[in-house]
């Protein structure tokens, strides 16, 4: 059952901008208005902009932009994800390791793990990932459906074009697809995604996928760290607020549309559509290999399909390539 304060919040992100009397909203949630505002002052203390007109009342102010159960749900279309399997976090180690602790612990499909910030966000190859306060979309989900290491390459796949479709949607703005699973806007990577798996040692199947995505939003380009600051981009890095709830339930929205037909022809066909390597010259990393190669197309798993030196033509399954530059 909601609590008083998270029946307040809802009300208020769905008049957002708008003044609602401090009588209105303890009619509307029968409750009393010193409960309406105790409810108030504790989404306050949580960081909430809560502005209050004398003998008027209180509206939540357009640049208010925390992530919340409430707002995300607002402008979730799709019933498979509910405002109870959302899970908000102020700040967490790491999203994928907090989805994977409750997937062991017999969380649902379609959990979501969200975080303010993440501590020790983890991309791939063991990398860090950048996550500070308040700037982006950290975010971990279960998919519970029994699978294989092949659709967890496939989830992959249609993550990434999940993404890309929330933010054309939402924000009108144009992304590309470097394979495997980042997204970038011109030359700069504004999204990773890890896709990792808990599985059943007796059985060798994999019990639940946990997918990880992390957007740079509203980061900007000096706050990156040296080593990462030449590549890496965010979406908006000039505007100190964007409705970070929409475009997460945007990509939430078109990432269950897909995950129920992860071997459709129309994903991977617009994954290839979206994807910049083919036809690049390229470096790969595998493993402890590297080496120079050209990337000729995407197969319909999802792996991409190069050209040795040696005219050799192979299917990468994994790893991670670089596009060279003359």
């Amino acid at each position: 059952m909601a609590s008083t304060k998270s029946k307040i919040l809802t009300l208020l992100e769905e008049n957002r901008g708008q003044t609602l009397s401090g009588s209105d909203i303890a009619k509307k949630l029968n409750i009393s208005r010193s409960a309406v505002w105790k409810g108030i002052e504790e989404l306050r203390k949580e960081g909430y902009e809560i502005h209050a007109a004398t003998n008027r009342g209180y509206s939540l102010a357009e640049s208010s932009d925390l992530l919340s159960a409430e707002g995300i749900s607002l402008w979730l279309t799709n019933p498979a994800i509910t405002k109870d399997s959302i899970h908000i976090y102020k700040s967490i180690g790491s999203t994928n390791q907090e989805a994977k602790k409750a997937a062991v612990a017999g969380a649902g499909h379609g959990t979501v793990i969200l975080a303010e910030e993440q501590t020790e966000g983890r991309g791939r190859r063991g990398r860090s990932f950048f996550s500070p306060k308040g700037k982006g979309i950290y975010m971990s989900v279960i998919l519970r459906p029994q699978s294989t290491a092949e659709e967890a390459v496939l989830a992959t796949t249609a993550a990434a074009v999940a993404v890309s479709r929330a933010i054309s949607q939402v924000l009108e703005i144009e992304t590309r697809i470097k394979w495997v699973n980042d997204i970038f806007v011109g030359d700069q990577k504004v999204c990773g995604i890890l896709t990792e798996a808990v599985s059943d040692f007796q059985t060798g199947t994999i019990e639940s996928l946990i997918l990880g995505i992390g957007v740079n939003v509203t980061t900007s380009k000096k706050s990156f760290p040296d080593d990462i600051r030449k590549t890496a981009g965010s979406l908006l890095p000039t505007q100190s607020s964007v409705s970070r709830n929409r475009l997460a339930a945007a990509i939430l929205d078109e990432l269950f549309k897909l995950v129920d037909r992860l071997d459709s022809e129309d994903i991977m066909n617009e994954y290839r559509a979206r994807n910049f390597v083919p036809g690049k010259q390229i470096t790969v990393h595998c493993g402890n290999e590297i080496y120079d190669a050209k990337a000729l197309d995407i197969d319909s798993k999802g792996g991409l399909v190069i050209q040795k030196s040696d005219g050799s033509i192979h299917t990468l399954r994994s790893g991670e390539v670089t596009i060279r530059t003359k």
